[in-house]
């Protein structure tokens, strides 16, 4: 009988720590543990913005239930902490476009049509420019999640936060492999993201509850079954807090 269940083991996988250096941590990950180190890791915050996370913005505004976000917040406020005292890189992306939406794509672009944010605008002409657009509130980082001194903000103009970014650079400059991903929406920027990471060579693990879906609940546990069985790794916010603290 065919089970579908991701194949796990008890021995950690990752990348070991250089001779001479500090054992690497251990993170409980599945569907393994995961070697990480504070110096070649980043707590990636993926578009904790007005648009994604409070009442009146993009996705409240285009009738996606937000109700979730608050404990969201609270989980990945208590992971930035934890890597900053660390010494772990905290990268945010920034997710939107040009005022005059140049950098959409316009009506050429796919982008253009799947985004709800545009289609959302288009449908009520009460709200053209309003959502997503660089200098407003709802592009704007939440009052309750801001980068600090030694943070790194990364604008990005799609899902991907590595598509036509720095954020791929950035990382490869300061010897970055390990990923650890918060933020909103986990089926959408935060696993599209997550995808790139893969296939760009990063090790990258979901902090299940510092993520939120965009859509019903399992969607979230399909996020999850694939980024355990395909692309990555899953622990808790708590896991990831308790790992760095030692």
């Amino acid at each position: 009988m065919k089970t579908n269940q991701t194949l796990s083991s008890t021995t950690p996988v990752g990348i070991p720590a250089p001779a001479g250096a500090p054992p690497a941590l251990v993170l409980p990950a599945r569907p393994e543990p995961l070697l990480l180190q504070p110096s070649n890791t980043a707590l990636i915050v993926v578009d904790m913005q007005n648009a994604y996370a409070s009442l009146g913005g993009y996705v409240d505004s285009a009738g996606f239930d937000i109700s979730g976000a608050q404990g969201t917040i609270a989980s990945i406020a208590r992971c930035i902490d934890a890597a900053r005292q660390a010494g772990v890189l905290v990268v945010f992306l920034q997710n939107g476009w040009d005022a005059q939406y140049v950098e959409a794509g316009g009506p050429g672009s796919p982008n253009w049509y799947k985004s709800n944010a545009l289609k959302t605008m288009r449908a009520r002409p009460e709200l053209a420019g309003k959502f997503l657009a660089k200098g407003g509130w709802d592009y704007e980082l939440i009052e309750a999640l801001q980068p600090a001194a030694g943070d790194i903000v990364v604008p990005k103009t799609r899902y991907s936060g590595f598509f036509n970014s720095q954020l791929d650079s950035t990382l490869r400059a300061r010897g970055i492999r390990n990923l650890a991903f918060t933020g909103i929406a986990t089926n959408v920027c935060v696993e599209s993201t997550l995808r790139d990471a893969f296939h760009l060579e990063y090790f990258a693990v979901l902090l299940e509850e510092a993520t939120h879906q965009l859509g019903a609940a399992e969607i979230q546990q399909g996020v999850v079954y694939n980024v355990q069985t395909f692309f990555g790794w899953v622990a808790s916010a708590d896991a990831f807090c308790a790992t760095l603290a030692g």
